[in-house]
């Protein structure tokens, strides 16, 4: 019989907020936390704005060598498990450490403090020649992703498989799906999952300015992430990190955890087309939701919410809603949709992990969050987006995707256990 996977601990750091709570109640609130870039003169850029996040590392725990040693987006993963190892209750102490795993996604993994120490090593770019004397102990740390993922395994003392996944912004989907994989097959008992990236940095804004991918509606950065919107241009950067304590079923149960959702199914495919372009048809995310949807033994009539990829591109958004209405039918007209991007922006490989984390909060609390910013509906996009104001609503099983540059398409389908019991 397949072990069953449940969610029994969450922690979050996003923008507007510094923990778990403070995230659900901007996102019920249809708050934006879209702001102009701080961190950096943002002047010379296309797009200055961004979603960032106010984190605090020394009121977070961290000592002053650790804020050395770990880049910003390890902090943010190593304060999200402290947060979800509490949140659960589980005393890992207790447990056999080789039967707890790690499955950490990010996309651009320690790019802040790599750009920093190029920076101090050429002189802020002035020597063409860069003197080895200022480099960082740690710069191996900074250079090699799968450090992030060993900090999350000391935090966690976790002797299991420890796993880096690195596959653009369907990383945070990916890595929980992992996890619950290495629970079904038995390899570990507990796993720690989740995301983190912290991109707000010149030579990432740079980037997604080339390929003009970001929004330049710097004068209204509260309004400028507007997925669905007919006159949306783009997305708004932004940072952040969400990170799960997964559980088999029975355990949990037995030791009286509270349990957020079930992961009854998760499906990945790959559109082998083009590295930043969609196919209008939404056939490869359409096939990933069926997967997933098999995968839990549900039918789409079962999906209550859509926790959609809603990036606030023209081709994403479109392509979104087609890959909706080709796997869902008619349900997809009658099922709520709905895009948190529009209030904490795009944090690359973290954000799939963050809407999983409200993807359950809507289970918990019966609310779908809403999509902000969205006043002039695209025709192309003719879905239930619950514009402006989150809605209170009997939510049993939600259904969140992914897109991701290089053609990526994941989804993922989270319920109460009762569905499946």
């Amino acid at each position: 019989m397949t072990r069953r996977v449940v969610i029994t601990g969450v922690g979050v750091r996003a923008p507007g907020g510094s923990g778990t709570k403070e995230f659900w109640d901007l996102l019920t609130a249809g708050r934006t936390a879209t702001r102009p870039i701080s961190f950096f003169d943002a002047a010379p850029f296309r797009s200055r704005i961004a979603g960032e996040v106010d984190f605090d590392a020394r009121a977070e725990g961290f000592s002053p060598r650790e804020v050395r040693r770990m880049d910003r987006a390890t902090q943010f993963a190593v304060a999200c498990t402290r947060e979800a190892l509490v949140d659960s209750g589980l005393e890992t102490g207790a447990l056999d450490p080789s039967r707890i795993g790690v499955a950490l996604g990010s996309a651009v993994a320690s790019a802040t403090s790599l750009e920093n120490e190029y920076l101090v090593m050429a002189d802020a770019g002035r020597e063409w020649v860069v003197d080895p004397a200022h480099l960082s102990p740690y710069m191996f740390d900074y250079l090699s992703p799968g450090v992030m993922a060993a900090e999350v395994a000391w935090a966690a003392g976790a002797e299991g498989p420890v796993t880096m996944v690195s596959d653009g912004c369907t990383s945070g989907l990916d890595s929980v799906g992992y996890a619950v994989q290495l629970i079904r097959e038995g390899s570990v008992d507990v796993a720690v999952a989740g995301a983190a990236d912290t991109p707000v940095s010149p030579i990432v804004v740079a980037c997604f300015d080339a390929i003009k991918a970001t929004t330049p509606r710097n004068d209204d950065p509260e309004h400028a992430s507007r997925p669905f919107d007919g006159t949306r241009n783009g997305f708004v950067l932004a940072e952040g990190a969400a990170m799960f304590v997964l559980e088999e079923y029975e355990a949990a149960k037995r030791r009286g955890a509270h349990i957020y959702a079930e992961v009854g199914g998760y499906a990945t495919r790959c559109n082998a087309y083009h590295m930043t372009g969609l196919k209008k048809d939404g056939r490869e995310m359409a096939e990933s939701i069926r997967a997933a949807l098999d995968e839990a033994r549900l039918d789409r009539t079962a999906v209550d919410y859509v926790n959609a990829h809603g990036s606030g591109t023209k081709q994403n958004d479109r392509h979104e809603t087609a890959a909706f209405k080709r796997s869902l039918g008619d349900r997809a007209y009658a099922v709520p949709v709905s895009s948190i991007k529009s209030m904490v922006g795009h944090s690359l490989g973290a954000i799939g992990s963050i809407e999983i984390a409200a993807s359950i909060l809507a289970i918990e609390h019966n609310v779908v969050p809403p999509t902000a910013n969205l006043h002039t509906p695209d025709p192309e996009c003719d879905l239930d987006y619950v514009p402006l104001t989150a809605r209170e609503l009997r939510v049993d099983t939600v259904l969140t995707v992914g897109s991701g540059f290089g053609g990526f398409q994941s989804a993922m389908v989270l319920h109460r256990p009762e569905v499946a019991a």
